[in-house]
């Protein structure tokens, strides 16, 4: 009996193995919402990634619009980054989209969550710090959820929108440099990297790199963004969101600014808060009323 059993289970354990390690999806929908986990392919010169991804509908069968909702990147050792989940559908902020007919995607880059592998995104040192790898390695993970949600058959594949918090708004920045032919529309919502250096509110590693690396990637930069910032962001201050606005538009990127009053105990969190969608709400369809879904 104890022979048979162990086979069984090492069966089932091969089996959930397997299917982790194979593209696409796990499981049948969920909730209203239909609620699935996906397996994003990631090739990479011949190295393949598997992202670990939720993608939420809206109930109606016909396809639609889609938004990548790009997450941040905790200021805490790597324990929090392996702690990480994708948004989940009944979120405030997945809701705000999926009300409004979008399908939801929400992956997590590699070396966050259960996507895990090396965090590609930062820097050992404060001194080694590289912004603009940083967004380009975001970028990377970014584009291969886009076209990964392009093929989905509830989906459309032209017209979609990428959100990015935190340093998932930084990808966004440096995903706008790259070539998007699927995507007419960015948010930035709080977006940078380097802040809370040796884990303190309002401190920054090499806010300078971060500036510079900004006017960078506006050089080659074609869709116009909404910035959304609170005066109380804990990780990016006002003067260093205008310092990087201005080296952004400086350098040729399009975009528009809201600098948005404060915001809770930390306007860092507005984004995902509870209640912060009836702030950045407003700014997001109207920015989204001006650009293409087509």
């Amino acid at each position: 009996m104890q022979s048979w059993l162990g086979l069984v289970l090492v069966v089932v354990w091969a089996g959930i193995a397997q299917a982790q390690q194979a593209p696409g999806l796990v499981g049948a929908p969920e909730g209203v919402w239909q609620g699935q986990i996906h397996w994003v392919p990631l090739d990479i010169a011949g190295t393949r990634y598997l992202l670990y991804t939720r993608i939420c509908r809206p109930p109606r069968e016909v396809p639609a619009r889609v938004v990548v909702i790009a997450h941040g990147s905790p200021g805490s050792p790597s324990e929090a980054r392996a702690r990480m989940k994708p948004l989940a559908c009944d979120s405030e902020a997945a809701r705000w989209f999926l009300d409004r007919g979008f399908v939801v995607v929400a992956a997590m880059r590699r070396g966050y969550g259960e996507t895990g592998g090396s965090w590609v995104e930062g820097a050992a040192r404060c001194d080694a710090a590289d912004y603009f790898t940083s967004g380009l390695e975001s970028t990377r993970d970014i584009a291969a959820t886009v076209d990964y949600a392009a093929a989905l058959p509830f989906a459309r594949s032209q017209g979609m929108v990428v959100v990015g918090q935190s340093a998932g708004g930084w990808g966004a920045l440096a995903y706008n440099a790259m070539p998007h032919p699927r995507v007419t529309a960015f948010v930035n919502m709080a977006g940078g990297r380097g802040g809370h250096y040796q884990s303190q509110a309002n401190m920054n590693c090499r806010p300078e790199l971060l500036v510079d690396a900004a006017g960078r990637l506006a050089r080659t930069a074609t869709t116009p963004m909404l910035w959304v910032y609170a005066e109380n962001d804990s990780f990016f201050a006002q003067p260093l969101v205008a310092a990087m606005f201005g080296a952004y538009t400086q350098h040729g990127g399009n975009g528009e600014y809201e600098h948005l009053g404060p915001f809770g105990q930390d306007g860092h969190r507005l984004f995902f808060a509870p209640g912060g969608s009836q702030i950045w709400g407003p700014l997001v369809a109207r920015y989204l009323a001006s650009r293409p879904a087509q």
